[in-house]
């Protein structure tokens, strides 16, 4: 019992250090899942079938690279990079995707029975 004892204590005191850690890097925190949701994000863009849908994955890459602006303490990049690629280029790509997007005609198989 003493050493199943002794391991848990172990264990939890382990945990509330990793908390208090935790707690004292909130900005490490944020930076990491930031970062995360940037690098799925970029995967999207690419492996995504949807045109549309790679545009707004774009949106968030670019929202995220601004994000990481204000991290450096660079605060008129993160807005200017906010402005400018998520506000105007990637809705100029939204808007020029789907005034152009041409559908194809598939031939559908009604065929087979006649």
């Amino acid at each position: 019992m003493g050493v199943i004892w002794d391991s848990l204590v172990w264990i939890w005191d382990a945990l509330c250090d990793f908390g208090v850690y935790l707690y004292g890097n909130l900005d490490l925190v944020a930076f990491l899942i930031l970062a995360a949701v940037t690098i799925l994000a970029a995967l999207y863009v690419v492996h995504d079938k949807e045109v549309m849908h790679s545009a707004f994955y774009l949106a968030l890459v670019f929202f995220c690279v601004g994000l990481f602006y204000f991290f450096l303490e660079a605060e008129f990049l993160g807005v200017i990079q906010m402005l400018v690629y998520v506000g105007a280029i990637t809705i100029l790509f939204a808007f020029s995707v789907m005034l152009t997007r041409r559908y194809i005609v598939t031939k559908e198989e009604d065929d087979s029975d006649e």
